[in-house]
């Protein structure tokens, strides 16, 4: 029982809802540690600690350790993610990326300015302070102040908080360096150079980019350059690329033989080929990501937010420009550069707010980013070398915190209560429902589960490809059904629709499935002359089938299919439904058959209890 408490434990801080509570936790537990009567708090991060190397060390406080060291870390995650999404992600598409990056560069620029305004005659330096959004909360805050469905809005604000991220860590670069090493730079830069000659090479393995990655933060640290920006440059310079599925084939073939031989040179050469068909970005990224969250971040919040609010600090703070220099910053600078610069770009024409996303939406999601936390605290001390101003600034960051929060949910309320934004998402309800005298199934008609799968015949990662449905079936029988329609990728796949086509005429005569296996087994063969020869093989009636590739009719299934898929919410091959609902997440047949299982005993249930 324990175990699998410590267990959910441990999943639930992984979530984005977990580990901003996590964050809240060690923020609070900070400031009690702080406020003690002992001087506990002070006396551990100021402990100097030092590694030495022959006739070179390096000396600094435990803090410095953190905000210099493991910090990096963070940086260096978020240059990965950088990477991701300009390779493979949202940033890739620039109709996409245009209006998230107009409100990112707003969202930076305005709180700066505003700051400036309130508190720029008395600490002009700490106005860094105000650009930068804490990822972590501010997903946290989504996830529990936001619509019940939100993944349109956490993808546009993730997009946005990757302009920020970029230029806050820029900002620290070059802004909050000291005097900087010469050849401590070159050094650094050399290391940068080396990553990227090495993302040129075929060369898969992580080490190398790893011995480099640390070359280059010793030699930022000692050149005078903070480290974050060592950490974003690196992690943008490691590639990223989408996995190609012949890769994942030959990864497939190694695992074969461990099964077939179950020796340890045999499973060495299978981990080696299963690393292979992931991007070094990716990997890194997954190992660094939990231990970021769930313990750099926390470290880092412990070590810096805890403040002595006694002998007046508190009100001293208060009544600093400043606190509310800060506060105004993040709370209305953030609201406001962002949805202005959202609504700038799209009165512009140079993009649109993602699907689904509301006018409302768009003003909770602006306030939560006014959720500065992370970056805004190391600035902090980077800015303000006086303590009762890094005090004041740090109350101005945790003050913001409440106000942000309180804003987003205020704005979130209004949009479901006033504007009916109950939503920030795309649909995830199947439309029409399967309707066995229209749809092809497989399986009994009747089944009590059912997988609809949205697919492409030229997508090398639909489900026959996997082998996901023969899987599902051998578990489930007769209890589940499974049924396709048709979402051809245009842009990608030249030869979908007129493969779409052949399996709808084959159709006609009984032989849609079979069509659809032979397709799949085939995908790189699919112009008209090869659809014939599959036809001949299937012993069609030939002239028929070619008569009915030029069906206004069966045109207009494809077409409805497509509508399916508009108004389903699917925008990518394969999307799959589970018992009319969306799936999200991986679509292997074990996690599919899990949500199935846990779908089936919830109508049981149900059944039950009506």
């Amino acid at each position: 029982m324990v175990v699998v408490r410590t267990r959910r434990l441990s999943d639930w801080l992984r979530t984005e809802t977990g580990s901003a509570a996590l964050l809240v936790a060690v923020t609070i537990a900070a400031l009690i540690w702080a406020n003690l009567p002992s001087d506990s708090y002070a006396e551990l991060w100021h402990t100097e600690v030092g590694l030495s190397f022959g006739a070179h060390g390096v000396d600094m406080s435990l803090q410095h350790w953190i905000n210099d060291g493991l910090m990096v870390l963070f940086f260096f995650v978020i240059g990965l993610e950088v990477r991701q999404e300009f390779s493979v992600g949202s940033l890739r598409d620039r109709r996409r990326a245009m209006v998230p990056l107009v409100a990112g560069v707003s969202g930076v620029v305005v709180p700066a300015v505003i700051y400036l305004l309130i508190a720029g005659r008395d600490a002009a330096d700490g106005w860094g302070v105000v650009v930068g959004t804490d990822t972590a909360f501010l997903l946290g805050a989504l996830a529990i102040l936001g619509p019940r469905l939100s993944n349109q809005l956490r993808v546009f604000l993730l997009t946005l908080t990757v302009v920020d991220d970029f230029l806050a860590v820029s900002i620290i670069g070059v802004v909050y360096s000291d005097d900087l090493d010469v050849v401590a730079l070159l050094i650094a830069v050399a290391g940068l150079v080396g990553l990227w000659l090495l993302s040129r090479t075929t060369v898969w393995r992580s080490a190398p980019y790893v011995t480099l990655v640390v070359v280059v933060w010793a030699a930022t640290l000692a050149s005078g350059v903070h480290p974050s920006l060592a950490g974003m440059a690196a992690g943008l310079l490691v590639p990223a690329a989408a996995t190609e599925r012949d890769h994942v084939e030959s990864a497939k073939a190694l695992f074969r033989d461990y099964w077939q031989s179950p020796e340890a040179g045999v499973a060495r050469t299978a981990r080696s080929g299963l690393a292979r068909s992931i991007s070094v970005n990716q990997r890194l990224h997954d190992v660094l990501r939990a231990p970021v969250s769930l313990f750099v971040v926390p470290v880092f919040a412990l070590a810096n937010a805890g403040i002595a609010l006694g002998g007046g600090v508190l009100t001293d703070a208060l009544a600093s420009t400043i606190t509310w220099g800060v506060v105004a910053g993040l709370v209305l600078g953030k609201f406001l550069g962002i949805s202005l610069g959202a609504w700038l770009a799209v009165r512009a024409g140079l993009g649109r707010l993602p699907e689904g996303v509301g006018r409302g939406s768009l003003l909770g999601g602006s306030a939560l980013a006014g959720i500065g936390f992370t970056v805004s605290l190391l600035i902090v001390g980077l800015a303000f070398t006086d303590t009762t101003q890094a005090a004041e600034a740090t109350v101005g960051v945790l003050i913001a915190m409440v106000c942000a929060a309180a804003l987003g949910w205020l704005i979130f309320t209004r949009a479901r209560v006033k504007w009916g934004e109950t939503t920030a998402d795309l649909p995830i309800t199947l439309e029409p429902p399967v309707d066995p005298e229209v749809d092809h199934v497989r399986g009994p008609v009747d089944a009590p589960l059912t997988v609809v799968e949205f697919m492409d015949f030229e997508c090398p990662f639909c489900a026959k490809t996997t082998g996901m449905w023969n899987d599902v079936h051998a578990h489930f029988g007769d209890e589940v059904r499974y049924i396709v329609r048709h979402l051809p990728i245009y842009e990608y796949h030249p030869h979908a629709y007129l493969a779409a086509l052949a399996a709808e005429a084959a159709g006609e005569q009984g032989r849609f499935w079979e069509m659809h296996d032979l397709l799949f087994a085939n995908q790189a063969e699919l112009s008209s002359e090869h659809l014939v020869g599959y036809a001949e093989q299937l012993d069609l009636d030939v002239s028929r089938f070619v008569l009915d590739l030029e069906s206004s009719e069966l045109a207009g299934r494809i077409s409805d299919d497509e509508r399916s898929a508009e108004a389903s919410g699917a925008r990518g091959t394969p999307t799959f439904f589970l018992n009319g609902r969306r799936h999200r997440g991986p679509h292997d047949a074990r996690t599919v058959i899990a949500a199935l299982e846990e779908n089936h005993d919830a109508q049981s249930a149900a059944r039950r209890r009506s």
